[in-house]
């Protein structure tokens, strides 16, 4: 009997037991998560600004040509966009947004470039200009001059 009275009372000292162990173990899980999150953030790559920059632009759609803009995209070795891209006014309010990750991806092109020492032809590639065709911001083409 004196066995089972001192079952009686360490049951519950038990459960508190199991319970401060489990809070515990719960709490370092959450701290392991929380510092695998909070830690620093790489910075991004090209990859994940070209990624940006059509997120941003999205479908890019117009109801006319006034609403049509471009931007530069990457750089050249010697200078100057690598690429233009079309985009609409009609939804987009983020141009500020727009030109900085643009702004940001030449940056890094021009880094990787100076870094590698590479070179271009130096092949200047000029705007040419955005129009709205089947509701959508597109680059010109030469077709699109006589417009």
């Amino acid at each position: 009997m004196h066995r089972a009275a001192l079952m009686k009372r360490t049951q519950p000292l038990r459960s508190r037991w199991r319970m401060i162990c489990f809070v515990c173990a719960l709490l370092g899980l959450t701290a392991c998560q929380t510092s695998a999150t909070t830690g620093p953030t790489a910075p991004p790559t090209e990859a994940d600004l070209q990624q940006q920059i059509n997120t941003t632009i999205g479908q890019a759609p117009c109801t006319a040509d006034g609403q049509c803009r471009t931007i530069g995209v990457g750089v050249h070795a010697c200078g100057g966009p690598a690429a233009w891209r079309a985009w609409s006014t009609q939804n987009n309010t983020k141009s500020e947004a727009l030109q900085s990750l643009a702004d940001q991806l030449a940056a890094l092109q021009r880094q990787r470039h100076a870094q590698s020492g590479m070179v271009s032809t130096c092949r200047y590639l000029p705007d040419p200009g955005a129009v709205c065709q089947a509701q959508r911001c597109m680059l010109k083409t030469s077709a699109d001059s006589d417009r």
